[in-house]
């Protein structure tokens, strides 16, 4: 496949990108694919990829208790709902909320001492906590045991149009997430070029946080996390087109045979 790599600011501009036709494919939080259902240009999950991929850091020398602030990034996203998910499940009722533009605002507030503690994805999460800057308190896992983070996603009329684009695509998806597994310090070292911080961090955070391509079907947690959207108005309904698994389990069945 001929491929060309674009990395955007922050995941919330991509479903624009693929209204304007400047991306086919795109590895983003699939709650921000559910939220597209209904819409005139709605978009597929087609293989899972991160898994219990978000985590909470408080500033290193605080104690939960001790927080008043939490920094957070644009509403949707499963950094933004794994701190709402904290919030209610710890009582945190008073925590200021502060609001930053994307992902890595959250974490520049938090490492400027915007605020006490930020929600996160790795490999970022474990980069604060070997620096000593702060320490994780919180993963996914601990609110949503299984659930999925960012996936691999096309759009509806893609998948409908040119279906073995697709099956590629996840076939090849499905090769990369099998070469992290199996080789995590070369794909922590190809990693490091990508993300932008030392590859040491990339590879400690593979230690919690390994691609799952099928975490995308651990229905149980993801519908809590869809509960948690329309209770806070992020959707007006439970999405359930925004799934089309049938490439990766074609993928799945040709490599077991």
């Amino acid at each position: 496949m001929d491929v060309e790599l674009s990395i955007p600011a922050t995941a919330w501009q991509v479903p624009q990108k693929f209204e304007e036709g400047a991306n086919r494919f795109a590895v983003i939080p699939w709650t921000r694919v559910a939220a597209t259902e209904g819409s005139d240009s709605p978009l597929v999950v087609v293989s899972g990829s991160g898994y219990e991929e978000a985590a909470i850091v408080v500033r290193e020398g605080m104690t939960i208790e001790d927080v008043q602030s939490v920094t957070v990034p644009q509403r949707g996203g499963m950094k933004d709902l794994t701190a709402m998910g904290l919030l209610e499940s710890l009582g945190w009722k008073e925590v200021e909320k502060l609001r930053q533009p994307s992902g890595d605002g959250a974490i520049i507030s938090f490492f400027g001492e915007g605020a006490d503690a930020a929600s996160m994805v790795e490999p970022y999460a474990t980069m604060l906590q070997e620096m000593g800057v702060g320490k994780i308190v919180r993963r996914t896992g601990d609110i949503w045991p299984g659930a999925p983070g960012c996936c691999l996603t096309t759009s509806a009329s893609l998948r409908d149009s040119r279906p073995e684009l697709v099956y590629r695509m996840v076939k090849s998806f499905l090769r990369g997430s099998e070469f992290v597994q199996e080789n995590p310090d070369e794909a922590s070292a190809i990693a490091h070029r990508y993300i932008g911080v030392h590859s040491r961090f990339i590879r400690k955070a593979l230690e919690n946080n390994k691609p799952q391509v099928n975490g995308i079907r651990n229905d149980a947690s993801m519908q809590k996390i869809l509960s948690l959207m329309r209770d806070l108005g992020y959707i007006d309904r439970m999405p359930i087109h925004y799934r089309d698994l049938t490439f990766l389990d074609r993928a799945l069945d040709e490599r077991n045979k």
